[in-house]
């Protein structure tokens, strides 16, 4: 009676199974992990920069070397670009163990990604109003979290609702 019955208690309509493969939203995660990606190679390069001395060519904007050796640019000795290097291996992995079906990841997903927009719009701040000069691989990881962060934020307020209705 129990097991083979595959009505909902909501209707006759048949609950679809919640795997990796069939899940609707998988496509936005798979999305976000490639985004990650590419601010982590972003976020690595400028690293490897700060601890060999080398000089960050600036074609675009021609201040990169004033805002990364200012006083901004590093938290105790550790240079911003390593954090950013964290931040983005970490939505790398939620995003990727969301993609397989954990929920929890999915969730946590969404609270990084927004305290990564945080601190893009105070480095943002920072580089208009007190530095006065722009870093193009800077902008490029703001970027790069802005278009995480429309993307969790569909993901969590559009696609999910949706895809939870049927």
């Amino acid at each position: 009676m129990g097991a083979s019955n595959s009505k909902t208690r909501t209707g006759n309509q048949k609950r679809e199974p919640k795997t990796p493969a069939s899940s609707r939203g998988i496509y936005i995660l798979i999305l976000m992990t490639l985004l990650s990606l590419v601010g982590l190679a972003d976020s690595i390069y400028l690293t490897v920069k700060h601890y060999t001395g080398g000089i960050v060519p600036c074609t675009l904007t021609n201040n990169c070397e004033q805002v990364l050796n200012s006083s901004y640019a590093t938290i105790g000795g550790v240079p911003l670009a390593a954090l950013g290097a964290l931040a983005y291996f970490t939505v790398f992995s939620l995003s990727t163990l969301a993609a397989f079906g954990n929920p929890r990841a999915r969730s946590l997903l969404f609270y990084v990604v927004l305290l990564m927009l945080a601190v893009s719009i105070w480095l943002f701040i920072l580089q208009a109003f007190v530095l006065h000069a722009f870093c193009q691989f800077c902008l490029l990881s703001a970027i790069t979290t802005l278009l995480l962060t429309l993307l969790v934020i569909a993901d969590r307020f559009y696609f999910r609702r949706k895809y939870e209705a049927i």
